[in-house]
């Protein structure tokens, strides 16, 4: 990797100083360094400054090791490096970036000695992603050089840069600060001042109801994280990323959050006050949600809540064959997987022609798996002479488990449920693959109401490894252990989670996509702007709007909804931009627009 060097000499921002070296004040040293900067590291603390460089040295070590870094390149970046206990140091830096304590008193302060210090042309940053930027900016002398510089942890991995203007930054200061964050090979995203920025005004929305949802004992923490990880390809689960990103500084940049907006989505779930206040404040304590194996370390131990491995479970009952209700992509999906972990698989529909239709395109999907080499020919064939069409759901007569996966219509689900209930054996369990409604109200449809559970897979069924199992009060304990047990036989990762709207994934997912929507209404950030800052900063596989687009404008507005009726939040409240397109007709990818323009196939 060459040094970027001729960047540097063409730059205003030649000589930077960063205040405080904590893990992102030296991520950011790591990061200027390496881009030809000279940098000055200040830190009250002698001690963290000898940290600093330590952390700096076995970074920049390890780099070497993955070839990333030649050793002349290492010993540059280490020779561009100084660190100092006093303030006085940044006299001659072209820029000051402090990322001290989320404290006003704290920055205010640093910011005023500054003032007396560092040359009329410096830029100062601050890294705040929860106070005021114009707040810190009018408390300083020189209010038109004062703008927001957030970078993302850990810094040096992390591409999004917010730069974040206030009323009173100059634009040359803000024009300077972008180039530069080009130069270091970041995504600059600009923002305008309010708690949160972009990605963290998201992201911390729905960290929020995560804790909440926990708290309320909705579901285990290790099912809550398995369900957004496997369910919404994140990188980390919410609870785990709190631990990660500190409870007390969550707590910190929701009160600012809420202070600002009053919705009580932002209002700091009182788990994160009772964690902070008794100091366990995540991985940095060794306890947080989790607990960890030392102060500082990734590593997650068993504690009492962890579940009891091998426990003994309530005896299941025996599921030989499948019933699955529908012709859809999301039927036979279901029915693929059944069939692949050989189960007998009944797929029938309203037809015997959709029925048929549902298998070829199994045939096709299995077909694209012996193409890839994931499966052989063989293998492929036996799968699919497993599938049985059927035009009527009387060929249920004989399963063990029938599932649905007919529309997300409830008289229509409670309609199938009755026919089920007539046709399928005494013992056989009847599950909904709903996402949003009342499993509750299709056991009601039958005569067993104990008989009946949530399997809520997700699309596409055969790739996805999570399904939400749903228990309504009446659900049966065996019930419930036969369909986990099936889960693994089919090799999906089940989640326990009780029959309110949306379960665990679609109830953390929709507000937190609702909130995106609300951004672009109140023209705070643009859907490019938006959708980059959670990939990049977030570590998102896709962007909100892009998701929005995919998933469909009217099944997330739908979802919406009912999570509004369920919960009476008047921060659930489904956007009016999201109705508005909508109405219009702009339902996403389908139609060829939704937030965005695509091309006709």
């Amino acid at each position: 990797m060459a040094t970027p060097q001729s960047d540097s000499s063409q730059s205003p921002l030649r000589t930077v100083a960063v205040v405080g070296l904590g893990t992102m004040g030296t991520g950011i040293i790591e990061v200027l360094a390496k881009a030809g900067r000279q940098v000055i590291g200040i830190d009250i603390s002698g001690a963290q400054a000898a940290r600093s460089v330590a952390a700096l040295e076995s970074s920049t070590a390890r780099a070497v090791q993955r070839g990333r870094l030649t050793e002349q390149e290492r010993a540059g970046v280490l020779a561009r490096v100084t660190t100092s206990t006093d303030l006085r140091a940044a006299a001659d830096a072209d820029l000051v970036i402090e990322v001290t304590p989320e404290s006003y008193e704290v920055k205010q302060q640093v910011f005023r000695e500054l003032d007396a210090i560092v040359r009329p042309t410096a830029v100062l940053a601050t890294g705040t992603n929860a106070l005021s930027v114009t707040r810190l900016a009018a408390d300083s002398a020189r209010p038109e050089r004062v703008l927001g510089l957030h970078f993302f942890n850990p810094a040096p991995a992390m591409k999004l840069v917010e730069v974040v203007s206030s009323v009173l930054t100059a634009p040359q200061a803000v024009a300077a600060v972008t180039d530069l964050a080009l130069e270091l090979g970041k995504e600059p995203v600009a923002v305008g001042d309010r708690p949160g920025f972009v990605a963290d005004g998201l992201l911390f929305g729905y960290l929020n109801q995560a804790a909440a949802m926990y708290e309320a004992k909705y579901a285990s923490r290790e099912d809550i994280d398995a369900a957004m990880r496997l369910g919404c390809g994140l990188p980390m689960g919410p609870l785990a990323l709190l631990d990660l990103i500190g409870i007390d500084t969550a707590r910190t940049v929701l009160d600012a959050m809420y202070t600002e907006s009053r919705d009580r989505l932002h209002a700091p779930a009182p788990i994160l006050k009772q964690l902070s206040e008794a100091g366990l404040t995540g991985r940095k304590a060794g306890r947080g949600f989790y607990t960890y194996e030392a102060p500082g370390s990734a590593t997650v131990v068993r504690d009492a809540l962890t579940p009891q491995e091998g426990a003994a479970a309530t005896p299941g009952r025996p599921v030989r064959s499948v019933g699955v209700a529908g012709s859809g992509t999301m039927a036979s999906g279901i029915a693929e997987v059944f069939a692949k972990a050989g189960y007998d698989v009944v797929l029938a529909a309203r037809s015997e022609e959709k029925a048929e239709a549902a298998r070829a395109r199994i045939g096709k999907s299995l077909a694209r798996s012996v193409d890839k080499g994931r499966m052989t020919a063989e293998a492929a064939a036996k799968t699919l002479d497993r599938i049985t069409p059927a035009g009527s759901y009387d060929a249920f007569a004989d399963v063990d488990l029938a599932v649905e996966a007919v529309a997300e219509d409830l008289d229509v689900k409670r309609q199938l449920f009755e026919a089920l209930d007539k046709v399928c054996k005494p013992g056989a369990i009847l599950a909904t693959t709903t996402s949003s409604l009342p499993v509750v109200a299709c056991a009601r449809a039958t005569s067993r109401p104990q008989d009946v559970i949530g399997m809520h897979f997700f699309n596409p069924a055969p790739a996805m490894k999570l399904v939400e199992v749903v228990r309504t009060v009446l659900t049966a304990d065996d019930v419930h252990a036969t369909v986990r047990a099936v889960c693994g036989t089919i090799r999906k990762h089940a989640v326990d989670c009780g029959d309110r709207a949306g379960f665990i994934v679609n109830a953390l997912l929709f507000p937190y996509l609702n909130n995106a929507v609300k951004m672009v209404q109140e023209h705070y950030a643009s859907l490019d702007d938006i959708d980059a800052a959670m990939k990049l900063g977030g570590g998102y596989p896709m962007g909100p709007f892009e998701l929005l687009d995919v998933v469909g404008l009217d099944v997330s507005l739908a979802i919406e909804r009912v999570l509004h009726r369920e919960f009476r939040d008047p921060g659930l409240a489904p956007a009016p931009l999201l109705e508005h397109l909508v109405a219009a007709g702009c339902l996403g990818r389908k139609t060829g627009r939704g937030f965005r323009e695509y091309a006709r196939r």
